[in-house]
């Protein structure tokens, strides 16, 4: 049985397993990110594939990063949120590991592992929305991953949907995740809260009485239980969510959208109407067969999987 190790890189987690060829889990591990120190981080990382490896024989590794990777899938350029500058991470782990290392952007990985063994396994085309605290997005077409020229493709939660909308953490301002993220929901439920107190009365209770408690799972729980104020902040995003997923069907005509990251946690709450607006703005809706809209199956663990699979296929 051929296992490979896939490690999934973000900004307060490193979570690490054992994936064989049918994308089974077999074993995990997860430490803490000490994001503020880029040589630490190296460190967790080979400490949770040592051990990984003193109950596996495996045969390769594959690390999933929230960052720029260049196009020899080597280097991480940038990642914002790990302190990463033109890292050279593969060279790094192979010496440590002595084994061959594949680098993937991790919205790449989760677009794999969803592709091949998830919810998007029927089509050969499709897009990962992975939607938390931002939005982060993967392409595969044709059965393969879409890297771009520079690698570093599928940033779409840096698509500009509004001119010179809200400041984004990018440097530029009106970026879709700015509208449709999970950032986005807590803003607008807090205002919606702070506007309307009697409106956004079971979310304020939930928060512990002030619009600032407000975080995302008193939204969802809300929503969960009908409150009207905290649909609405749904609705909000869905509605962007759609309409960028719209622009993305004009230009790629995927098989499918995957919704993923924490925010996609909400199941129906968050899809549903995210369908309903996709399908209001698609272009040429009546003659053609539109995409469909897709919550992740593999949950946390597609980062994982992917980078996993895609070390098995260097």
């Amino acid at each position: 049985m051929s296992l490979t190790i896939g490690v999934d890189i973000g900004g307060t987690k490193v979570a690490a397993g054992v994936v064989d060829e049918t994308g089974k889990l077999l074993a995990t591990a997860l430490r803490d990110t000490p994001a503020e120190d880029p040589e630490k981080t190296v460190e967790v990382i080979t400490e949770v594939i040592a051990e990984l490896r003193t109950s596996h024989d495996v045969e390769a590794i594959g690390l999933g990063a929230a960052g720029f990777i260049d196009a020899k899938r080597s280097t991480v350029v940038f990642a914002p949120n790990l302190a990463w500058r033109n890292l050279p991470l593969r060279e790094t782990v192979e010496r440590s590991s002595g084994l061959p290392v594949v680098v993937e952007n991790d919205a790449n990985a989760a677009a794999w592992g969803e592709s091949e063994f998830g919810a998007a396994r029927s089509v050969d085309s499709m897009v990962i929305l992975t939607i938390g605290t931002g939005i982060g997005g993967g392409v595969v077409l044709d059965g393969e991953l879409y890297r771009g020229f520079n690698g570093m493709a599928a940033e779409i939660g840096h698509m500009t949907v509004v001119a010179d909308g809200r400041r984004c953490g990018c440097g530029n301002r009106g970026c879709w995740e700015r509208y449709a993220s999970g950032r986005a929901l807590v803003r607008e439920a807090r205002d919606l809260a702070d506007v309307s107190p009697e409106y956004g009365a079971r979310m304020l209770e939930l928060g512990d009485g002030e619009p600032e408690g407000i975080t995302g799972p008193e939204v969802t729980q809300a929503a969960q239980e009908g409150d009207p104020a905290a649909l609405e902040a749904f609705g909000f995003v869905a509605t962007w969510l759609g309409r960028g997923m719209a622009t993305l069907a004009a230009l790629l005509d995927p098989g499918m959208f995957v919704l993923g990251g924490g925010v996609s946690d909400a199941g129906e709450l968050l899809r549903a109407p995210a369908e309903e607006a996709f399908l209001s703005r698609l272009t040429g809706r009546v003659h053609r067969a539109p995409p469909a809209v897709a919550l992740a199956e593999l949950g946390g663990e597609a980062g994982i999987v992917g980078a996993a699979d895609l070390a098995r296929r260097r």
